[in-house]
């Protein structure tokens, strides 16, 4: 799979850290209890379709982006930087 990386160009997916699905999770309290900390390290959706997730260019360019791709197809449809998607948070 290629990612579009919007500073490096087209790259391999094995220059890109997995992170997961973009903006959707939300951080527990510290004080949520073990259940509440366990569902948020260890379950995630598995959608078939088109998603958009957060990945780290770690053996690039250090950026982080949100990748618009079908988890079906393997299509990538584009890539932003996350610092634009979220208006300068990531």
């Amino acid at each position: 799979m290629r990612i579009p990386c919007p500073i490096c160009g087209n790259r391999d997916s094995r220059e890109f850290d997995y992170m997961g699905h973009a903006l959707t999770l939300d951080r527990p309290a510290p004080d949520a209890g073990l259940g509440a900390w366990d569902d948020y390290l260890h379950n995630r959706e598995n959608p078939a379709g088109p998603t958009r997730d957060l990945w780290f260019h770690g053996l690039g360019c250090g950026a982080w982006l949100v990748v618009s791709r079908d988890t079906v197809t393997h299509e990538v449809f584009g890539a932003e930087l996350a610092r634009d998607v979220t208006g300068g948070r990531a």
